[in-house]
């Protein structure tokens, strides 16, 4: 994790999430009406789940088996020393995102499993990220420390919509802010890479520069407008393409009716033999 890669990984699973979500909620709560959609919805969490589960197991296999990775060492041959304990605390991260993966495929599986435990583990997954990231920085310069403390904004923020989510089920309101957050956990991972790991090889940040620290404050708040704006351009997408749907469902279904109306009105044609 102690590089460019380690932390665009992370940052393209969160990213790719967060506009997911950006636009699966959305359709999800304008197509609320329609009945047909549910079992198509009920589909695409289920998939969710099972790709959940397979970003875990990339992520766990790439701390563990990178050429300087622990490979499932937790101490040295001689037994006096951890090994890699950094990469171990973020296989762990991507453990728990593991399991909430399963959890959502036994949600929408055959199986009864109580409605709101799926979000209860997510944010259980979100917490235990931020529980081990805010361990992760002790006794590292002022602008490390702070990039990451900004992080952990987005985090808890998460865990706790997240877990509100467990009571209020389906409110468009929590699923739009927790999908915003994501968002912003993924750019800001990558902003973290190119701040202290620049993948150019130019020269970095000073980490102990106060005025480094307040720009990067400033950053983080462009990144949450810029998810925002994500979230608007997603949610307007949505609806113009729920709106089309709706008008040539119309028109079909229109046309079926003019359809059957004429040949309702069709004479019957006797034959001049019979009579």
């Amino acid at each position: 994790m102690a590089n460019f890669k380690g932390h665009a990984l992370p940052g393209s699973f969160f990213l790719l999430f967060g506009l997911w979500w950006s636009a699966k909620y959305p359709f999800k709560f304008l197509m609320k009406k329609n009945k047909s959609s549910k079992v198509c919805l009920e589909r695409l969490e289920l998939a969710e789940g099972i790709v959940k589960v397979i970003f875990s197991l990339v992520g766990i296999l790439a701390e563990q088996f990178v050429p300087d990775g622990p490979h499932l060492h937790l101490l040295s041959e001689d037994r006096e020393s951890w090994v890699k304990l950094m990469n171990w605390q973020h296989s762990t991260m991507y453990l728990f995102f593991g399991i909430s993966g399963i959890v959502d495929i036994l949600t929408y599986s055959s199986l009864r499993i109580p409605i709101g435990l799926d979000r209860l583990f997510l944010s259980l997954a979100v917490f235990n990220e931020g529980f081990l990231f805010y361990f992760h920085v002790h006794n590292r310069p002022p602008l490390d420390q702070h990039i990451h403390s900004l992080l952990l904004t987005a985090i808890f923020g998460g865990s706790l919509i997240i877990m509100l989510e467990v009571f209020v089920r389906d409110n468009i309101i929590l699923e739009l802010f927790r999908a915003s957050l994501a968002i912003l956990q993924g750019t800001w991972f990558w902003q973290i890479g190119f701040v202290l790991y620049p993948p150019t090889g130019g020269p970095k940040w000073n980490e102990t520069d106060h005025g480094n620290i307040m720009f990067i404050t400033l950053c983080f708040c462009w990144h949450f407008a810029i998810s925002l704006c994500i979230l608007a351009i997603s949610y307007t997408l949505m609806y113009w393409l729920v709106k089309i749907k709706a008008r040539k469902s119309g028109a079909m279904e229109l046309g079926q009716l003019k359809s059957s109306e004429r040949n309702s009105h069709v004479p019957l044609l006797h034959n001049s033999d019979e009579d």
